[in-house]
């Protein structure tokens, strides 16, 4: 019976823990949607605008050449994304750039699920206020179809990252996708989940 009662209690504090983990998607649920449905009067809810994925996007750029940072580069961002990147190579030679067939040019992460939750949770309450300056991101930056692209110049805003450890400050695209038909449904629905957009 006792233990019963410790398997209850142990996945009664998993919920919980589970729960204040993906805040995003219970605000998502419990104030986004209905505030989203009100504002455009939806008449089905699978018209109400989501989340889709969000993809993290980070080019090498000058450390292409050097394995070492190729991988350090590689192992940041995969403690930013909590996910193993995928490592993108060049699709044709560029003499110009210096660039051949098959090298490695970049690193993107695709989350989707709980870990875009997660993701995108830590970077409107943690990494985007130490940011130096802030005054809220661009409403600008839609692409006319509902999805949201936004640049960060310098990785070390992320929690994750140690600068004692870090070689350099890199950048990286962070392109929100979702299923929304019009950037200003898509505004709202970022809106709602606490997206500081600048006045």
């Amino acid at each position: 019976m006792a233990e019963k009662k410790n398997q209850v209690a142990k996945a009664t504090a998993t919920d919980k823990a589970n729960a204040d983990r993906y805040r995003l998607k219970k605000v998502y649920a419990e104030s986004a949607v209905p505030a989203l449905k009100k504002a455009f009067a939806y008449e089905n809810v699978n018209q109400i605008p989501r989340l889709e994925k969000i993809v993290l996007n980070m080019g090498f750029g000058d450390v292409k050449d050097d394995s070492k940072s190729l991988n350090a580069a590689v192992e940041e961002l995969k403690l930013i994304a909590g996910q193993k990147p995928i490592v993108t190579k060049a699709k044709k030679s560029v003499a110009n750039f210096k660039l051949r067939e098959g090298m490695n040019i970049g690193a993107k992460v695709t989350l989707r699920g709980n870990r875009m939750y997660d993701f995108l949770d830590k970077f409107i309450s943690i990494a985007l206020p130490r940011v130096r300056d802030f005054r809220g991101v661009s409403a600008k930056s839609f692409d006319g179809r509902g999805n949201y692209a936004i640049g960060v110049k310098d990785h070390l805003i992320f929690p994750e990252i140690s600068y004692e450890q870090t070689q350099k400050s890199r950048g990286f695209d962070i392109c929100i996708v979702t299923t929304a038909k019009t950037d200003e449904e898509a505004r709202e629905l970022l809106k709602q989940l606490g997206m500081p957009f600048a006045k």
